[in-house]
């Protein structure tokens, strides 16, 4: 690197092979990654978190951008869940103020029974988030809904009900969980992909990682092994039994990014019944508007999944009914798709029914694997996967200090919203060359943000800076393209690679950045 601060990936490889034995090694970083590594080492646990790709590269920087109870599991009768979601997403707004926000909602009513319909059952969700209510829920009248959603289809709209849930930035929230893994001790390493399990006898020992920057391969044991890989917990419980049956039944939903000119104010909404029986959401987000999502079984996982287009003409045609004008394809700047890691049922169910409520299975051998459930209840995940680790590995039974811990960068400071995802960071970004220097005039991200990234956020790719640290592949993909080569600039130079090493990289970056596109 160009400066005295080291390489934080070369520090955090040191620092795995230097340990003999971790209380806990998890794999992946994802959210349930994240969070199971940053419970364990704030109850003071060691800790070695390993991930195959980037940190959030797959369903972890895919989502609606909602940190939310559930509306549609509340329909289903999913109480518990529901109940669950609301408290986390109470506390994750209390630990987080820097990455999440109370959104408001409009609930458009086009039916005479619409609004008592769905106004008594947003009343059980207001009661259901206790004390940690964002807010409450209450009926609008056509004039109110139109000031609150202005682009909203007025032919026919008879009022409307509001409601609040919490939004968030998803791959920010996991490099906040990356930095607050560091803050507590904890050892974490991107690219490095477990390639097999260690054992003694029966009982898993370890793992066996690859060094994806050098190739070499390492061993790393741990009291317990958590599997903790979304839609690919299969692949490593095969590692220790290859005649597993299969946990997962993936589902992929699809979003589009248009411009906010679509929705232009500070609300929401929510169409609480679509054609496929779900619910699909137009949320404001980084001065852009997210439309989606769908439901769509696909019979195996992705590192970058595509939307169908079938996926992508139901978004238009549904966003289409609500709000006028209606976004067409031309107006797309970003569309993407993510991958939900739903637990198989007993039966045969559509995978819309299908229950995000997560699930903990332990093998013979003492693979710890957690699956299922969403980012608002990531906390609550690693906190019931801890304490099965402890009591599985004999290690001290701590009590957990997450409910009340203040993550990496917590501020409640109100800077610009780009600005405010970094925190009490912030300022030392700005302090960073290049803070002034705009990577494209349609964006607001700077020079200084990747010089940050690399120095202090394991970025070790254009697409780490472009998609995941800063949120401009899913913003503005051809934009993000045009940015690709001063990125790659900035990388070389903190990083020491070479003029093929960029060219490779921007090559590359524009490639897969094409598959965001509708052109």
């Amino acid at each position: 690197m160009t400066q005295s601060q080291p390489d934080p990936r070369t520090t955090a490889l040191n620092a795995a092979l230097a340990q003999q034995e971790w209380d806990v090694i998890v794999i992946g970083g994802g959210a349930s990654g994240l969070g199971t590594a940053v419970e364990a080492a704030t109850r003071g646990h060691s800790v070695l978190l390993l991930e195959g790709h980037d940190y959030a590269k797959g369903t972890s920087s895919r989502s609606t951008k909602l940190v939310h109870g559930g509306v549609r599991y509340l329909a289903q009768g999913n109480v518990s869940l529901v109940r669950e979601a609301l408290r986390e997403r109470g506390l994750l707004r209390q630990n987080a103020p820097h990455l999440v926000h109370d959104l408001e909602f409009v609930v458009p009513a086009y039916n005479w029974w619409a609004e008592p319909f769905y106004g008594i059952g947003l009343k059980m969700y207001d009661v259901l988030a206790g004390k940690l209510s964002l807010g409450s829920s209450k009926l609008l009248s056509k004039e109110k809904a139109l000031e609150k959603a202005a682009t909203l289809q007025q032919d026919g709209l008879k009022g409307g009900i509001l409601y609040h849930d919490g939004q968030f930035d998803d791959s920010r929230l996991a490099v906040t969980l990356l930095r607050t893994l560091e803050d507590h001790g904890g050892v974490a390493l991107n690219y490095a992909p477990v390639v097999g399990l260690l054992k003694d006898g029966n009982k898993v020992t370890g793992v066996k990682f690859r060094d994806e920057e050098t190739g070499q391969a390492h061993d790393a044991r741990a009291k317990v092994v958590v599997n903790a890989t979304g839609v690919w917990v299969d692949d490593i419980r095969r590692m220790e039994d290859p005649g597993v049956k299969a946990m997962l039944s993936p589902s992929q939903g699809a979003h589009i990014v248009v411009d906010k000119k679509f929705l232009p104010g500070d609300s929401a909404i929510m169409i609480p019944r679509t054609d496929d029986g779900r619910v699909l959401f137009a949320v404001p987000w980084h001065d852009h508007v997210v439309i989606g999502t769908t439901d769509t079984a696909v019979p195996h996982a992705s590192f970058e999944p595509r939307a169908l287009e079938e996926e992508i003409e139901f978004i238009l045609r549904t966003a289409g009914r609500y709000l006028s004008p209606a976004p067409t394809r031309a107006d797309v700047q970003s569309v993407y798709a993510g991958l939900r890691p739903l637990v198989k049922p007993a039966d045969d169910a559509d995978t819309k029914a299908i229950s995000r409520d997560h699930t903990i299975v332990i093998s013979e051998g003492g693979l710890i694997t957690l699956t299922g459930g969403k980012w608002t209840t990531y906390r609550r995940m690693g906190e019931d996967t801890v304490n099965r680790a402890e009591q599985q590995a004999g290690l001290p039974e701590r009590l957990t200090v997450t409910p009340g811990l203040h993550l990496h960068g917590w501020s409640q400071e109100d800077r610009p919203d780009h600005w405010k995802v970094y925190g009490t960071d912030a300022p030392r970004i700005q302090a960073l060359p290049g803070a002034d220097k705009n990577l494209h005039p349609d964006l607001p991200y700077t020079e200084a943000e990747v010089r940050w990234a690399a120095r202090f956020e394991q970025a070790r790719t254009v697409e780490d800076v472009l998609s995941r640290r800063t949120r401009a592949l899913l913003l503005n993909a051809k934009g993000s393209q045009d940015m690709a080569p001063r990125v790659a600039d900035i990388l070389a130079e903190e990083l020491g690679h070479d003029a093929a090493w960029k060219e490779q990289q921007v090559k590359v970056y524009r490639e897969l950045a094409q598959g965001y596109t509708l052109s």
